[in-house]
Order: C-alpha cells, then structure tokens, then sequence
C-alpha cells in the first residue's frame, strides 16, 4: 500500500507539474511567440491566457514597449575630414516578433548591439556627407530626420523592429583639436570685439564734433541775439538820457560833475593836483548853487 500510494502521489504531482506548464499568460505589453521543438509556430500571440503542450512548446515573451538603445559615443570625420565625437540613443520598438527572435534568438543585449552598429553606420554615412557646421548646428534636424527613416527601413527587415527616433546628445571634439580650436574662437572674438570698439570710437568722435560745432552755432547765435538786444538797450537808453537831459542842461551837467566827483574820490589813498579854481570844483566852490 505504501508503494502504491507513493506512486499515485508521484503522478498526482507530475499530472500538476505538466498542467501548470501548459498554462501561460501574455501580457498587455509583452509580445509572445509560442514555438514547437525551436521551430515558430505561432509568432503573434494575442495577450491573455493561453494553453501549450508541455516540453514539446516553448513561449518566449519580449517587452513590446518602446525601449531605448543608448549607443556608446563615438569618433566620426565630416566633409571637410574634421574629427567630431557624437553620443546618440535611440528609441525603438519590437515590430516582427519572428524576425526580432530569428535575428537575435530572443536576446535584447544582441538586439541593442546589432542595433547600436546600425546607428553608427547611419551616423557615420549622414555626418561625412555634411561640414561641420551643418552637422551641430545648421542641418542637425535634417540629419536625425534622415537618420531614422533609413535605419528604420534596414531594422524592420534585418531585426524586425521599428525605430521611433534617433537622437544626438552631444556632440564634442576631440581633446586634441578643443584647445585650438577654443583659441581660434577667442582670437575671432576679439578681433570682432575690437572692429566693434573702433567704430564706437569713430561714431563717439563723430558725436561729440556734431555737439562742439552745435554749442558753438549756439552761442555765437546767443551772443549774436545778446549785442543786439544789448545795442537796443543802450540805445534806448542813450535816447531816455538825451531827452531827459535836454529839458534841463544845468541839471545834466551838475548830474555828471557829482558823478565825476564821486569816481575821483572814491579811493582815499589817490591824491590829486588841481587848481582850486579848475572848473572841476566848479559846483564845490558855488554853494549857492548858481554861476560861478
């Protein structure tokens, strides 16, 4: 009995073991290929649960999300045969399952690989086709644009994938050539920086000349305007004292005896000699106030 009940214990587990083995379930975002002694048999399995024959059927499932290939960087020439160093990465997605695991016998790393020597191809073909300016700057949309439609058409053949995009991190020189090339860009940079300085130099002279020759005109113009207004002015003065004078001539002479009176003694060091009789005394010495 002991025997037998091992026995029947031993199937029982056995029956389980294979009926847990002919079940398998396939994801949302998995791909599945179900094979038969390593020979395809079905390679688009619907996701969902799914029955195989045990030890005869094999299920290999691959991630059928967009996956990211993250290529080493790499040395390239341009046209002009300068030497740029380019890190890139792509994004990619399993396509054609069968060709995806006859290409690669299922395995991502050789997947990636295969893929990272394509890119390269691709960039090295696009980048020595282009100068070195086109390729940072200039034409670097075009080239990525390019880039993935022509590796996207040898992918989905040779590896049954399907290239999203291809993208260029950076782009760098070569340690040997940065440091001349970082020389160049400063002597450049300072020879415009000084053509910048002369003409704001000349434009300055031509500024400050322009502003003298406008003060200049200015003032000549106010000193022009000033004699005339001041020729006026004695003028109108000259005529008001004339007419004043005129009404009263003893009254103008003793105005400008009083005048010369007090300019001659304004300073008491000067000492004067005169006749006490000179005419210059001649309303000092008539106090009354009429002729002498």
């Amino acid at each position: 009995m002991g025997n037998r009940s091992f026995v029947v214990g031993f199937i029982l587990v056995l029956l389980g073991l294979l009926g847990m083995n002919s079940i398998y379930i396939v994801t949302e975002v998995e791909r599945g290929i179900l094979l038969e002694f390593g020979r395809v048999v079905n390679d688009d399995i619907k996701p969902g649960l799914h029955v195989k024959l045990p030890i005869i059927n094999e299920v290999r499932t691959f991630d059928a999300r967009v996956l990211t290939s993250d290529a080493p960087s790499e040395r390239f020439l341009t046209l002009e045969k300068k030497a740029v160093i380019v890190d890139s990465f792509a994004k990619y997605k399993i396509d054609n399952v069968q060709t995806y695991y006859t290409a690669t016998s299922g395995d991502e790393r050789r997947a990636e690989e295969l893929l990272k020597q394509r890119i390269n191809n691709g960039l090295r073909n696009e980048i020595s086709s282009r100068t070195l300016h086109e390729v940072v700057s200039g034409e670097r949309d075009e080239l990525m644009h390019v880039l993935t439609e022509r590796l996207n058409e040898v992918a989905q053949v040779e590896l049954g994938v399907t290239v999203v995009d291809v993208r260029v991190k950076r782009i760098d020189l070569p340690p040997e050539v940065s440091q001349s090339v970082y020389n160049r860009m400063n002597t450049e940079r300072d020879i415009e920086a000084r053509e910048h300085r002369a003409k704001g130099q000349e434009l300055a002279v031509g500024i400050r000349a322009d502003a003298d020759k406008q003060r200049e005109v200015i003032l000549a113009e106010a000193y022009s305007r000033a004699e005339e207004v001041r020729g006026e002015g004695d003028a109108s003065s000259a005529s008001i004292y004339a007419s004043a004078f005129t009404k009263d001539k003893e009254f103008y002479e003793f105005t400008r005896s009083m005048s010369a009176y007090q300019r001659t003694f304004s300073n008491k060091g000067d000492v004067l000699l005169i006749q006490p009789d000179s005419e210059f005394f001649k309303y000092l010495n008539n106090r009354a106030g009429g002729d002498r």
